[in-house]
């Protein structure tokens, strides 16, 4: 066989090769993903996440089922979404305050503020908390590292207040999930149409959370406080 006669019968290899989409499209793809989740999380309030199809989020999204279908794969990825999104705000926060030049205090309130404006303030913040429930085990458990590094960065900047006098002495893993379980619940009280705003129940149940840490306001509690700050010191 020739040499001709041979490179023509060798058929060229074809390289699947798929386009990586721009930094614009990703925005956009992004952008549209927190419109339909926000558009879910208003339904999911109204209806509740096991009465919710994607039907009614395509509606309230103003977009067609099938084109839904491209942005989540059901209700389960959706909320998914939701949680995890909220979670990677929330440890934006918690670096920026724990950065900040300033006491353990204001450290704290900054990060509690900014958690209770993502759950009152944010739509898929209060959907990702009010139904936190509704993600399959497998899911559950890709978010989880997220929010254990989270109740960790808090439970540390309790127990730096605690060690450089600002706070009594406490358990600093009690009081932190005190303090997020409180924060957590206010999405279920919280009237957006009531006399005070999201921003400012934050603010105030910030502080409010915050001075019972404080050695002023466990002062009269003497016994209790000695006993806690032996503990603490071993």
């Amino acid at each position: 066989m020739g040499i001709e006669a041979l490179m023509s019968s060798v058929q060229p290899t074809r390289v699947n090769r798929r386009i990586a989409p721009s930094p614009r499209l990703e925005r956009r793809h992004h952008a549209r993903r927190l419109e339909i989740v926000r558009a879910a999380g208003r339904t999911f309030r109204v209806r509740g996440f096991s009465e919710t199809g994607m039907r009614d989020i395509a509606a309230a999204a103003d977009i067609s089922p099938a084109n839904l279908y491209n942005y989540f794969k059901g209700k389960q990825e959706l909320l998914f979404f939701c949680q995890d999104n909220s979670l990677d705000r929330m440890l934006a926060s918690l670096e920026k305050s724990r950065r900040l030049r300033t006491s353990a205090k204001e450290k704290l309130v900054s990060i509690i503020e900014s958690h209770l404006r993502c759950v009152l303030d944010e739509v898929e913040g209060s959907a990702a908390h009010l139904f936190a429930n509704g993600l399959p085990a497998h899911l559950h458990e890709r978010i989880a590292g997220k929010r254990d590094r989270y109740e960790r960065g808090i439970r540390n900047l309790i127990a730096a207040g605690i060690h450089s006098g600002e706070f009594a002495p406490c358990e600093p893993a009690l009081v932190a999930r005190a303090i997020l379980g409180a924060s957590n619940w206010s999405v279920r009280w919280f009237n957006p149409e009531g006399r005070l705003t999201a921003g400012e129940v934050a603010a105030e149940f910030a502080r409010y959370l915050v001075r019972g840490l404080s050695m002023n306001a466990v002062a009269g509690l003497g016994p209790r406080v000695k006993k806690l700050k032996r503990t603490s010191a071993r």
